[in-house]
């Protein structure tokens, strides 16, 4: 009682680790054999059961062997544990590539064999659909290199007490900051800038005014955008000295609530370009700092070429590419079909969609702003449609299609149980899965993106039944 009223003293970092770690629950006296793993879980983790039937996930533990471990948080249908000691080990576990893995949050999957992590990602995307009552026919698997590939990534930026600022990514589930000199699944332009950015951080006036760092990798070479919190007139000459020494793109965005895009040193136009190769042509995609990039590139380009070969269009087809970002798969497209429309939700992206037809001189291209979570696109005279939602999925305008005269939809998606949940609205529409595919866009992680071919026999000119109270009218 004698601290009602009080305002409590907040836990000291040794504190919070104790409580997280030092304290956890011992599980190795309570067999001394240890628990076995039975399987890895959608997430990456080991699965494996405690002498009184409950649910234990490991970290960094691998179907086939056996650990003892320590509970670090207890739940009442499941604990989660990590391990103390490896009793016996998987033939497919592999030595993680990163002096930071186990600390840093970026990647959770480096200690498992790379084709494993696409055997378990085939497995889970299999298991969601199963869990939905489809079948999916063979899963085709889309992947490149497992290092290197990543062209795109923020990177965190927080003062000690002492004022002295740190740079890296998150510990996992954490706020804390892991400090990095290099990251091995960035594209080495990016990789190579880490440790002199820590340096710039270092003599900055005022290091806590900086937010974040993200680093782009473009057909220009790097572009660093730094989330500046306040202006900081002797920081931006600082920045700007960087930004030549380094020979990089270097951009402010500056403020809190509404910050805008500065740039200090600009590339020529002020405008980025990421490249997407495909069989017969490279397309060149202008972007700007906030735009949506796939962030694989060389995964992303498998991706549209197999897009292009499932669909195989003749030259008549007349499509909509909902979600269409900067033009990923609508200019990939536009030259094979009669017309394309591609509608994103961000009224600056469709602006570079357009830009990004124009010059291509793609005039068979069709650019239209709305907001896809409010609205459905009249879909009565198009052939197919192609999305690529966010990670909720499209539910509602899943309902809407498996209620329109479109035959054929290829479904792009980075969450697998939204994906399946939708796709079981279409089935049930009459949709039928033709082909499957698994990206890895994210090697090391337990993330993956899928894309599915739906077609059905769906004679033209049947009317369509939207709920358009519920979802507004569509452009």
């Amino acid at each position: 009682m004698a601290m009602l009223g009080k305002r409590r003293p907040p836990r000291t970092a040794n504190e919070r680790v104790r409580r997280e770690r030092g304290s956890a629950t011992r599980r190795d006296d309570a067999t001394a054999d240890g628990l076995s793993i039975e399987r890895l879980a959608h997430d990456g983790r080991g699965v494996a059961r405690d002498p009184h039937g409950k649910t234990v996930f490991v970290d960094q533990a691998l179907p086939g062997e056996r650990v003892r471990v320590a509970v670090h948080r207890q739940r009442k249908r499941f604990d989660e544990a990590h391990v103390v000691e490896r009793l016996a080990t998987s033939p497919e576990r592999a030595t993680p590539p990163c002096a930071y893995y186990g600390r840093c949050g970026g990647c959770d999957l480096q200690h498992l064999d790379l084709e494993a992590q696409r055997e378990h990602k085939r497995r889970t995307l299999d298991e969601l659909f199963t869990r939905q009552g489809l079948a999916l026919p063979e899963i085709e698997v889309l992947a490149g290199e497992g290092l290197a590939y990543r062209r795109r990534a923020r990177l965190g930026v927080k003062c000690d007490a002492e004022g002295t600022p740190h740079l890296g990514f998150r510990a996992r589930g954490s706020e804390h900051l892991i400090d990095i000199d290099s990251c091995v699944v960035l594209e080495p332009v990016l990789s190579r800038l880490i440790a002199p950015l820590r340096a710039c951080l270092v003599q900055l006036e005022a290091p806590r005014r900086v937010g974040h760092i993200e680093l782009i990798a473009t057909a220009e070479g790097a572009c660093v955008v730094v989330r500046q919190l306040r202006e900081v007139p002797g920081d931006e000459a600082r920045w700007r000295r960087f930004a030549a020494e380094h020979d990089v793109t270097l951009a402010w965005r500056v403020g809190r609530e509404t910050p805008t895009l500065r740039w200090l040193h600009a590339p020529r136009g002020e405008a980025l370009h990421v490249t997407l190769a495909l069989d017969d042509t490279t397309l060149s995609l202008g972007c700007v700092p906030g735009d949506f990039l796939q962030i694989n590139a060389d995964v992303n380009a498998r991706l549209v070429r197999t897009a292009l070969a499932w669909l195989a269009p003749r030259g008549e087809e007349r499509v909509l590419d909902l979600f269409a970002g900067v033009g990923n798969f609508t200019l990939a497209l536009a030259p094979r079909v009669a017309s394309i429309t591609g509608i994103e939700g961000s009224p600056v992206m469709v602006e570079r969609l357009a830009d990004n037809a124009r010059r291509a001189g793609l005039h068979q291209v069709g650019a239209q702003q709305a907001d896809l979570a409010t609205q459905v696109p009249d879909v009565a005279a198009v052939d197919w449609v192609i999305m690529d939602p966010p990670r909720g999925g499209a539910e509602a305008l899943c309902r809407a299609l498996a209620d329109s005269p479109v035959t054929t939809l290829l479904y792009v998606s980075c969450d697998p149980a939204a994906l399946a949940r939708d796709a079981a609205r279409l089935v049930q529409g009459g949709y039928r899965i033709q082909r499957a595919a698994l990206a890895d866009m994210f090697p090391h992680t337990a993330h993956l993106e899928s894309m599915l071919l739906l077609t059905r026999d769906t004679p033209r000119g049947r009317s369509t039944s939207v709920e358009r109270e519920d979802h507004g009218q569509g452009p």
